[in-house]
């Protein structure tokens, strides 16, 4: 039995709608009839590059992504991170454990409601942070869109702005569940947030990593209308 059909038992089994797909196509014609709560995406995939659909699939949804890849050279595990997969699994894996990795990612809280009606924004540095809207905007006009991670990540640091949170702690409160998460993920999603704030400058005044104990959200900042940050 081939992985695709194994792991779509085992879902099917767990109680999920599992729908499969072998090609971009396929894929598109299924997140467009009904979006996807979450994807599994395989990076080894015959004809296209796993990467590509990841893209794909990113442009198209804000569902959760996790990566099961083979792949051994963490760069190309950072390459999916970048392109918006939420957390990776390599092969050869324990299916319970994948089971606990999906029930981590679904189980991120969503951005409250009362946020949506903070517009613009939360501001600082050169930002505007808009957590509905997944989204980050310089004072230059430029937007940078972040994932439904990126987003989860940016407003909890915000929440905790100047207190060293350690990465077993982020993941417990990303996640609602500790050790959901590799801690390595941590460090790679904060990655990916630096190298989108840094669109805006002085992004490592920011987001400041303290060696062995974990990160320290740190900006300038000013909430809408003069309103003082909310943590």
């Amino acid at each position: 039995m081939d992985i695709r059909s194994l792991l779509t038992r085992f879902l099917s089994h767990r109680g999920y709608h599992v729908a499969s797909a072998m090609t971009a196509a396929e894929v598109l014609a299924i997140i467009t009839l009904r979006p996807p709560d979450i994807v599994l995406l395989d990076l080894m995939l015959p004809k296209e590059s796993g990467h590509d659909i990841c893209r794909l699939i990113r442009d198209r949804s804000a569902a959760p992504i996790i990566m099961v890849t083979a792949l051994a050279d963490v760069r190309e595990r950072i390459a999916g991170l970048d392109l918006g997969a939420d957390d990776y699994i390599s092969k050869p894996f324990d299916l319970e454990e994948l089971a606990a990795r999906m029930r981590a990612v679904l189980r991120r809280p969503p951005i409250p409601a009362g946020h949506a009606a903070r517009e613009p924004g939360y501001r600082f540095g050169n930002w505007i942070f808009t957590p509905e809207k997944r989204a980050l905007y310089s004072t230059e006009g430029v937007r940078m869109t972040l994932t439904g991670a990126e987003t989860d990540l940016l407003l909890l640091l915000w929440n905790h702005a100047g207190t060293l949170l350690g990465r077993d702690r982020i993941i417990e409160l990303l996640y609602n569940s500790p050790g959901a998460v590799e801690e390595r993920t941590i460090d790679l999603l904060v990655s990916r947030l630096r190298r989108k704030l840094a669109h805006g400058g002085r992004q490592l005044e920011m987001l400041r990593t303290v060696r062995g104990d974990g990160y320290i959200f740190d900006p300038d900042m000013t909430a809408p209308d003069g309103e003082a940050p909310q943590r």
